[in-house]
């Protein structure tokens, strides 16, 4: 699959939402599609293991409710709605339907403890085993990006970095740091955070390199100077 888009082509973060689209929502996405940008978006699972398009680990900041996505089942999740507006959490194969391939995609699987990379890709790929438009994967965590990387070869995957104080601990802040793990996972890409370029790791990748998140056009010309991509928000590039 080519990953060009991942070059060349702005990607709105969590759609382009503002404070009358909530983010991770369809009209933030429908939005980023009549710009013309990529989406990045994120997906978990939950309690049934239904694919939702969904931030948090808890649906506390954009809900209200204070459970976490793990402790609901679909249907514990129909009634909410996202920041205090009328748009529904989406179920992942509902965003690609509305998509519908008129933009590219960038799916991050957020990190679930007590799932493993094999449940999550399986789940994954078999959501867009017909989806026709161009997409990319990407996680924090590693295993999962080599578990899609293994059932789906031809999909761009990549690895997401920080060096955020407070990202995660022990062994595994280390990994997502220094992307310690890269030799082993082979991305396509990395995805850093702009904060923290530049970065040695991020400098010597021979891939595709993307800056997040990007808030204004003063910082996308720095974080370019480093990467060639931005995930953005706030503005329009």
């Amino acid at each position: 699959m080519n990953a060009e888009f991942l070059k060349t082509i702005p990607i709105a973060h969590r759609g382009l939402h503002d404070g009358e689209r909530p983010e991770n929502s369809l009209p933030a996405f429908l939005a980023a599609v009549e710009h013309g940008y990529a989406i990045e978006t994120d997906v978990r699972f939950t309690k049934d293991r239904q694919l939702v398009v969904f931030h948090d680990d808890t649906l506390l900041r954009m809900t209200g409710d204070p459970r976490a996505v793990s402790e609901c089942t679909l249907a514990d999740l129909a009634p909410l709605r996202l920041g205090g507006k009328s748009a529904p959490i989406l179920l992942f194969s509902d965003f690609l339907r509305e998509v519908g391939g008129r933009v590219p995609l960038l799916i991050e699987i957020k990190n679930m403890p007590h799932v493993k990379g094999k449940e999550i890709a399986a789940a994954m790929c078999g959501s867009l085993k017909e989806y026709a438009g161009e997409y990319a994967v990407q996680s924090f965590n590693p295993l999962y990006v080599r578990a899609y990387k293994k059932l789906c070869p031809d999909v761009p995957c990549g690895v997401l970095g920080t060096a955020e104080a407070g990202a995660a601990k022990g062994m595994e802040k280390r990994i997502i740091k220094h992307m310690s793990l890269n030799f082993w996972v082979k991305p396509d890409f990395v995805s850093y955070r702009k904060e923290d370029l530049p970065r040695k790791e991020v400098t010597k990748f021979k891939g595709v390199k993307l800056a997040w998140v990007v808030r204004s056009e003063a910082e996308s010309i720095s974080a370019r100077t480093f990467v060639d991509n931005i995930i953005f928000e706030d503005f329009l590039p």
